[in-house]
């Protein structure tokens, strides 16, 4: 799994997502992603952080997932804006 393929993924389901993943050790199993939305707007951590895995799906919640880590920022553009 790529970073591409990641975001591609997110945006897919999130289509007004403005997404930023990076591969952080270069293994492609362990990825920092940045994903800045309206649909977050009035969602806690918990929800929005699963909004980006239901885009991911068996990618990252199956027994073989080629993503085995994601640490993720999930922020509003008000957020973002803010520097949140």
């Amino acid at each position: 799994m790529t970073s591409d393929e990641i975001s591609n993924r997110i945006r897919a389901r999130i289509p007004d997502a403005a997404v930023q993943v990076t591969d952080t050790t270069g293994g492609g199993d362990h990825f920092a992603a940045t994903v800045v939305s309206a649909a977050f707007a009035g969602k806690g951590p918990v929800e929005r952080h699963r909004l980006v895995y239901a885009a991911l799906g068996e990618s990252i919640l199956g027994a073989a997932a080629p993503i085995h880590a994601l640490a993720l920022t999930t922020l509003t553009p008000d957020e973002k804006g803010r520097g949140a």
